[in-house]
């Protein structure tokens, strides 16, 4: 069962957040709210949810410090930031701080619904992984054996050279494997062992979750968009675009003007 604090200033807003979601089926018991900054931090503080559903224009604090300062406290919340500002700067801070995901005001009941499936499966995943965990130590009557630590220590690098590199267009498999001193071949093995998908598939993933928050808090073109995730060709750009949210990127962001 999970628990998840609303978080905006407007009250009719709140109401229509809770009408929008389905509790039973999301097995959400415990549903708190807040209007404020400093009122949503001491219930998250009390509380621990596990679901931030967080305007980030709010009296006393802003969203952004917020998230950081909620994820300091508990740094697996899963967090969604509703916004009315299309600003590019907020959604980059967003994205560092460990927000799961960041949408534009007004927002649908699909919407929402796709949000909370979206922050329900990142929960899912982590608990998976923790109950995994236990089921390794207790097996080893041990700490995390050394080829644990070793594959967590990979894990952690590739992540972080993904983040900073996904949005050049040299950045491939054999840049990393470069990068890390270690065979294509091998890497590639590695890759899928730890993360369950091919390299490419991973980093077109990333680069098109990239490619849409651009897409909706910028009017930068669709060219432009391409090559600031790391991909050259506008055509493969937009095909593989449309293959991970089932229309163009044309077709994304006139859906969501739509809705405005």
């Amino acid at each position: 069962m999970y628990s998840i604090l609303i978080v905006d200033d407007e009250p009719i807003i709140r109401r229509g957040i809770k009408t929008f979601i389905d509790f039973e089926k999301y097995k959400i018991n415990d549903i708190y709210e807040a209007e404020d900054g400093n009122s949503a931090f001491k219930t998250f503080s009390d509380v621990l949810p596990d679901l931030v559903l967080l305007d980030i224009n709010i009296p006393f604090k802003d969203g952004l410090t917020l998230a950081q300062e909620m994820k300091e406290i508990k740094h697996d919340v899963k967090i969604a930031i509703i916004s009315g500002y299309d600003y590019f700067e907020y959604a980059q801070k967003a994205l560092k701080i460990g927000v799961e995901d960041y949408i534009l005001k007004p927002v649908s009941k699909s919407d929402i619904n796709e949000i909370i499936s979206k922050l329900i499966y990142s929960l899912e995943e982590d608990k998976k992984y923790n109950e995994a965990r236990k089921i390794i130590n207790k097996i080893n009557h041990s700490e995390i054996s050394d080829k644990d630590l070793s594959n967590k220590k990979y894990k952690d690098t590739i992540i972080k050279k993904i983040e900073e590199k996904y949005n050049e267009v040299s950045f491939n498999l054999s840049s990393l494997a470069d990068e890390m001193d270690l065979s294509s071949g091998y890497l590639s093995s590695l890759f899928k062992n730890l993360f369950g998908i091919p390299f490419q598939d991973y980093l077109n993933n990333i680069r098109m979750e990239k490619a849409k928050l651009l897409l909706l808090t910028t009017d930068l073109k669709n060219y432009e968009i391409a090559e600031l995730v790391g991909i050259e060709n506008f055509n493969y750009f937009n095909s593989k675009f449309k293959k991970t949210f089932g229309m163009t990127p044309k077709e994304f962001k006139k859906s969501v003007l739509e809705k405005l």
